[in-house]
């Protein structure tokens, strides 16, 4: 509990960076979040799903720090959040690998929409990087909604299913943001979006009952 309080103060002060446009605030403070939850796992039941949630947040925690970065470091952080989007693929597929034919097509539905927009914005260099990450955060999403009904935790599973969701919205936001339409409130919208959803992933590690 008090690691999650030490995390909430940490969203609070970068919150309050952006206001305040305070950077050296922000850059300090946005990876707080994320190491919380990362000591928060210490306390969840052990196995492989829980080593590669965890393994995600480590890969978030250096897309966090990239981002933030004072020179651009677009890709390399993007290329951190491909393999945390992966890890989390990874582990959903440890507990569930049925077909799931309604989850792939909305899946599939939001990950080739999202990529048909940003792709229309003539991209250049990065196209082949963000078909990459669109494929990837597709079939993480997929795997996620596949583990819906499945007889598993149905309060792990719920939430893992909502973080997914979430980190999704949150990347979408990053994408029309930044190659479609930047618009009022982004930041506020992305990092809250992106915080939410590593919680429930996160959550959905604590709230399962025993070891997968």
């Amino acid at each position: 509990m008090y690691a999650l309080l030490v995390g909430l103060a940490g969203a609070l002060a970068f919150i309050f960076g952006l206001a305040s446009d305070w950077d050296a605030l922000c850059f300090w403070s946005k990876p707080v979040p994320v190491l919380a939850m990362l000591y928060w796992l210490r306390g969840a039941p052990a196995g492989a799903y829980r080593r590669w949630i965890t393994l995600g947040l480590a890969f978030s925690l250096v897309g966090d720090v990239l981002l933030a970065w004072p020179t651009d470091q677009f890709v390399f952080g993007l290329g951190a959040f491909l393999l945390a989007h992966l890890a989390y693929l990874y582990a959903y597929l440890g507990t569930c690998r049925r077909l799931s034919p309604l989850p792939l097509i909305v899946s599939i539905a939001v990950g080739g929409g999202m990529f048909g927009l940003l792709a229309s914005r003539d991209l250049g260099p990065l196209l082949v990087p963000v078909a990459c990450y669109s494929l990837a955060i597709s079939t993480m999403l997929w795997r996620a909604l596949a583990r819906l009904g499945t007889g598993l935790d149905r309060q792990s599973v719920v939430l893992a299913a909502a973080g997914a969701i979430l980190f999704v919205l949150s990347d979408s936001l990053i994408g029309i943001n930044r190659f479609v339409s930047p618009f009022g409130g982004a930041s506020y919208a992305i990092i809250l979006t992106y915080w939410l959803g590593q919680w429930a992933i996160a959550a959905s590690v604590m709230a399962q009952s025993e070891t997968p």
